[in-house]
């Protein structure tokens, strides 16, 4: 590459970067940056705050202008050195033909000329301006669209701030996450250990009983047996003398053979029979339940967000007025409910809830997958979920699995129906839940609609093989809507 020319790289820096022209009352900034001071005036015009410097961003102080006269002396040289270079070697400050200054600019050929060059034949017909005119119309289609690059690059610069602003939320976000994360498992590492050292210990208890008793029945046993092989060696010695011999003591050997008494081994107690018994079903019990937590946790934490809504089909769903109770008052479209303070006369069917504020959906499904939303607002009374269609609707019903229903449920604190209930830690406060339901599993699963964050899945099979609708609860003073 060849070395730049160092009248150009002279020009160059006595050029201003705003107007790029040579450099006119040159300031210097606190960032070392050089500009007219006009250029500097007409970029800061109407900006109190956040004075930057055009050509690196840094914030300066506005008023800490500092002229530059080396700059200015500076530029006044290369001004001079232009012209008896362009002199010298006909170049663009004086025509090449004519040895006149190009003091006009033709608009066809879009070039400077002189005024010899502006009455040739080559030129005659030609729109000719005077070049400081035309320089001027051209430096100011110039600024304005330096104006709309600039623009376009603050915007730019905008875009990438508050991305990096986002980014940096959600960094946050994830780190909180994973710092939850880690307390939980550690929490439950550690009870797991803890429980896994007392249930150690209480078999290790017992396995010494066993062996104590053991040991002491072999001891007793072993002892019986040595002298049951004594005796019976005596009398056997004892058959095989002469009869004179024989009858010697012999009432006196029959007399120790009677009196020996068999000595019972000790038996288990009922009590350690009881805690044997015992410790198994709690074993049986505690493995079962870890068995299920193995077998929800990997549906809970391989599920990507969203991709239950994606799986599932949506579908509109309205509310049955047939099995609405007297209190909740229904919209005319059937979307919406709120619990009313007078009970309503509505007919008794069979249908109709008569001791809870619930109300069925219309639908019912009894295979695919099928989700919906619905509008909690910040209501502190409400319950969303599924029944079946056999679910009891008279008198005090029971909202679990058993009576029939899986839900999800607040009452100033979150709770899923489950049997017992159990309390939610949610990290935020929805108010438009899905409701994902898949028959073909048995399963429910319950997401924020915000944020697309898992709340709570009964987990497969716990839905049985039946026609399966939507189910709402609203306590006092609460409404509840359906989203198309």
């Amino acid at each position: 590459m060849a070395a730049e020319n160092p009248m150009e790289s002279l020009q160059k820096e006595a050029t201003c970067p705003v107007c790029l022209e040579y450099f006119t009352e040159p300031v210097t900034l606190e960032c070392g940056h050089n500009f007219c001071r006009a250029c500097i005036s007409q970029c800061w015009e109407g900006a109190d705050t956040d004075i930057s410097c055009p050509q690196c961003r840094q914030t300066v102080q506005q008023r800490n202008l500092r002229p530059n006269r080396q700059l200015a002396n500076m530029v006044e040289i290369a001004k001079q050195l232009s012209l008896q270079a362009a002199k010298g070697s006909g170049g663009d400050r004086v025509c090449g033909k004519h040895q006149e200054a190009l003091k006009l600019f033709c608009e066809e050929d879009q070039s400077p000329i002189c005024v010899v060059c502006d009455r040739s034949r080559a030129h005659r017909a030609h729109t000719v301006v005077p070049i400081q005119e035309a320089a001027q119309e051209y430096k100011e289609k110039i600024q304005i669209q330096l104006k709309t690059l600039r623009a376009e690059r603050e915007k730019l610069l905008g875009l990438k701030v508050t991305g990096e602003g986002k980014s940096q939320e959600y960094l946050k976000q994830t780190q909180t996450e994973r710092q939850k994360i880690v307390s939980e498992f550690q929490q439950l590492q550690q009870f797991l250990k803890e429980q896994e050292r007392l249930l150690l210990a209480q078999l290790k208890k017992l396995d010494a009983e066993i062996v104590r008793i053991q040991n002491e029945n072999v001891s007793k046993l072993s002892w019986q047996i040595s002298h049951l092989s004594e005796l019976i060696t005596e009398l056997e010695g004892k058959c095989q003398k002469p009869a004179s011999e024989f009858l010697q003591d012999v009432r006196s050997t029959l007399s120790r053979c009677k009196k020996r008494k068999l000595q019972q081994p000790e038996e288990i107690s009922p009590e350690l029979e009881e805690q044997v018994s015992g410790f198994s079903q709690k074993t049986i019990a505690l493995l079962e339940a870890l068995r299920k937590f193995k077998d929800t946790l990997p549906s809970a934490l391989e599920r990507k967000r969203g991709e239950p809504l994606r799986a599932h089909r949506q579908v509109n769903v309205t509310l049955d007025p047939d099995t609405a109770h007297p209190k909740l008052v229904l919209s005319e479209d059937r979307k919406r409910m709120r619990w009313g303070d007078i009970r309503q006369r509505l007919p008794n069917n069979p249908e109709r809830f008569d001791y809870w504020e619930c109300v069925l959906g219309c639908e019912g499904f009894t295979s695919g997958r099928h989700s919906w939303e619905v509008e909690v607002g910040d209501g502190r009374f409400w319950a969303v979920g599924v029944a079946r269609e056999s679910v009891a609707r008279k008198g005090e019903i029971s909202t679990s699995p058993e009576g029939g229903i899986w839900a999800v449920e607040r009452l100033d604190q979150f709770w899923a129906l489950t049997s017992p209930a159990t309390t939610l830690a949610l990290s935020r406060v929805p108010s438009r839940i899905w409701v994902c339901l898949d028959c073909d599993r048995g399963q429910v699963t319950f997401i924020d609609a915000g944020d697309e964050a898992p709340i709570f899945t009964f987990p497969p099979g716990s839905v049985p093989g039946e026609r399966i609708r939507p189910w709402f609860w609203v306590g006092p003073y609460n409404r509840l809507s359906l989203c198309p």
